[in-house]
């Protein structure tokens, strides 16, 4: 038995970006497709980190490079909801200026 089609506005909804409880090199490529998609068709780069346990570098790079292009574009980019993990590994790398986690935002 196939399942139903998703519907538009189905599809519409589920175009949050959230990060992978677990983000490694294998997750990363899915996440940097995102990343380009939502950079061209959102206004916002809205990225929901709130179910993180803990993120690799392929990840921490992809989020690097997407605030600073963000940042170029003049695009506003957000980490919502930072997970304790998310924010410790962050701090511990000290990215959090980098991807703007401190601030939230950049313009």
């Amino acid at each position: 038995m196939h399942s139903p089609q998703p519907q538009p506005e189905a599809l519409a909804e589920d175009r949050s970006l959230r990060l992978p409880a677990h983000g490694t090199t294998v997750t990363a490529e899915d996440l940097r497709v995102r990343l380009v998609l939502a950079a061209d068709f959102d206004d916002v780069l809205e990225i929901d980190a709130s179910e993180v346990e803990s993120v690799g570098q392929a990840v921490l790079q992809l989020l690097v490079a997407a605030r600073a292009e963000a940042a170029g574009n003049g695009q506003p980019f957000r980490i919502t909801n930072p997970s304790p993990a998310f924010v410790d590994r962050v701090t511990r790398c000290q990215l959090a200026d980098v991807i703007g986690l401190e601030t939230g935002v950049t313009q």
